[in-house]
C-alpha cells in the first residue's frame, strides 16, 4: 500500500468531528484530561457539520408557514425541504408521511393516539420505556424476553395467531437495544406481523445513528427516532410512515397549523377542517432549528457512508468487548449471545462493585462519561440481572452503598464521533479499577454516588 493510499484510508476511518471533542475536565486526583463522552445511547454529541449548518441559517430565522416576507419564505422552504431529506434518508415509500415531533417518545405517543378503536398492541418486555409505555389506551399484550432472534419471531407469530383476526393490531419493536446494543430481526418481525394482518412500528432511536434504515426494505409501517441520538441538538424527532391512521385520527395537538379552516357556527361554536398532511399533527410554531439539524445530520451520515461508519464502529466494539473479556469480574449483559450483531452499546456489571460507584470513579478519576442504572428499560435490565423489582431504585439511581453488590448496570456507548483513544482509556480504566480499586472516597448525595470532598 502506498503512503498516499494509507493516508487516505486513515482519513476515511477518522471519527466524524463533533462538538466537545476538545473539552477538558478536572480529575479528583489532580490535573485535567480530555473528556471521553461514552454515553451516546442517551444523547450523542452534535456533529460539527450540523452545528455549522444551523449557525449559517440562524441569521435568516423566520416564521414557518406564516409570513409573506423573504425570511419566512426561506424558513418555510428549509422546513419542508428538511422533510424531503428525512424521507430520503429513511427510504420512505410514495405516500408515506414524515411528521416532526419532539423525540422518539413523542413520536410513539403520537402514533398511540392515532390507533383505531379496539386496536391490539404487541410489544416485547425488552423495549425501552418510550416504546413500552405509550399504549395505555389500547389492548396490550406484553411478550416475554426472547433469547435469540429466531425465538423473537416465533414468540410474535404465536401471539399474533391467537389474536382476533378481524381487528386492527400493531407490533412495536426496537431496531437495536438501548441496553445490549443487539440488533433485532426487524425484517422478519415485519413479515410475521403482515402475515397475520398486523402493522409494525420500528423504534429506530438506537438503530438510525449506527446503521442505514430503509422503511421500504425493512417493510415496516412506521419508524420513529430522535434527533439528539442522531448527532443533532435536543428537542426534535421523527415519525414517518403510512398516512392512513395519521390522516384519520384527531390531531395530536389542536391549534394553528393543524387546521385548514375554522369558522363560527350559528350556535356560537366553531367548525374545524383539519389538514390531512403531516401538518395535521404539527400544530403550533414548528421547531425549524431542530428539524433542520436532523436533516443536516441525515445528510452528514449519508455522505460519510454507512459502510465506513459501521466498519469503524465495529472496530470500537471489538476493542471494548475484548478488553472487558480480559477482566473476569466483568459480566457483559446479552439477550442473544456473544455472536449477535450489535451497535456500539454495551452494558455490564462488575463483581463486588455498585454500578453507580464504578461509573462515578470512571468520571472523577479518568474523565470518562458513561451511564449507570436501569436505562429506562427496567423490565429488560431486571431480566438480564435476575433482580427483584422491589429492591430497585429509580432509573439511574443507586440502590446500594458504594462497594456493595450492584442491582443495576453500567452502560458504555459510542459512535461516529468516538476516537480510538476514548475506548482504549475506558478499557484501561476498567482494568485498573477492578485490580487496584478507586483512588478516592465516594459518598451518596441526592441519590447519586459522588466523590467525597
Amino acid at each position: 500500500m502506498s503512503v498516499s493510499t494509507a493516508a487516505a484510508d486513515q482519513a476515511v476511518c477518522a471519527p466524524l468531528p463533533v462538538l466537545g471533542r476538545d473539552v477538558t475536565v478536572p480529575l479528583v486526583t489532580g490535573g485535567e484530561v480530555t473528556y471521553a463522552a461514552l454515553d451516546y445511547a442517551a444523547s450523542a454529541p452534535a456533529l460539527q457539520r450540523v452545528w455549522d449548518d444551523v449557525a449559517a441559517y440562524a441569521p435568516y430565522y423566520g416564521s414557518v408557514h406564516r409570513g409573506a416576507g423573504y425570511l419566512s419564505q426561506l424558513s418555510t422552504d428549509l422546513f419542508e425541504n428538511s422533510r424531503k431529506t428525512v424521507a430520503e434518508f429513511l427510504d420512505c415509500r410514495e405516500g408515506d408521511q414524515v411528521v416532526f415531533t419532539r423525540s422518539t417518545t413523542d413520536s410513539l405517543n403520537l402514533l398511540a393516539a392515532t390507533l383505531p378503536a379496539d386496536c391490539q398492541v404487541f410489544v416485547f418486555e425488552t423495549e425501552h420505556h418510550a416504546s413500552l409505555l405509550p399504549w395505555k389506551d389500547a389492548r396490550v399484550t406484553y411478550l416475554n424476553a426472547p433469547r435469540s432472534p429466531r425465538q423473537a419471531v416465533e414468540t410474535l407469530e404465536r401471539a399474533l395467531a391467537d389474536r382476533d383476526p378481524y381487528g386492527p393490531a400493531l407490533v412495536c419493536v426496537t431496531g437495536a437495544s438501548n441496553v445490549t446494543g443487539e440488533l433485532w430481526p426487524v425484517r422478519e418481525l415485519a413479515a410475521a406481523a403482515h402475515a397475520h394482518g398486523a402493522r409494525i412500528v420500528l423504534d429506530a432511536a438506537q438503530l438510525a445513528p449506527h446503521h442505514p434504515v430503509s422503511v421500504r426494505d425493512l417493510d415496516v409501517d412506521w419508524v420513529a427516532f430522535s434527533g439528539h441520538k442522531l448527532y443533532a441538538p435536543f428537542g426534535s424527532g421523527v415519525l414517518a410512515g403510512r398516512s392512513d391512521w395519521l390522516r384519520e385520527a384527531e390531531p395530536y395537538l389542536a391549534g394553528g397549523g393543524a387546521s385548514r379552516k375554522v369558522s363560527r357556527r350559528t350556535d356560537g361554536g366553531v367548525d374545524v377542517e383539519w389538514h390531512e398532511s403531516a401538518a395535521r399533527h404539527e400544530a403550533g410554531s414548528p421547531n425549524v432549528i431542530g428539524v433542520y439539524s436532523i436533516a443536516s445530520a441525515c445528510k452528514a451520515l449519508t455522505e460519510a457512508g454507512f459502510d465506513t461508519l459501521v466498519a469503524r464502529e465495529q472496530h470500537l466494539i471489538d476493542t471494548v468487548r475484548a478488553g472487558l473479556a480480559e477482566v473476569p469480574e466483568v459480566r457483559v449483559l446479552s439477550l442473544f449471545g456473544d455472536d449477535a450483531p450489535r451497535v456500539g452499546v454495551i452494558s455490564f456489571v462488575v463483581e463486588g462493585w455498585n454500578s453507580s460507584h464504578f461509573a462515578a470513579a470512571l468520571s472523577a478519576e479518568y474523565g470518562i462519561g458513561v451511564r449507570d442504572g436501569l436505562f429506562c428499560a427496567h423490565p429488560l435490565v431486571r431480566t438480564l440481572l435476575g433482580s427483584d423489582p422491589q429492591t430497585q431504585g429509580e432509573c439511574g439511581a443507586p440502590e446500594a452503598a458504594p462497594g456493595e453488590k450492584s442491582l443495576n448496570a453500567i452502560r458504555v456507548s459510542f459512535g461516529a464521533g468516538t476516537p480510538d483513544e476514548h475506548v482504549e482509556r475506558f478499557v484501561t480504566a476498567v482494568r485498573e479499577l477492578v485490580r487496584d480499586g478507586a483512588k478516592w472516597q465516594y459518598r451518596t448525595e441526592d441519590g447519586r454516588c459522588v466523590p467525597a470532598v
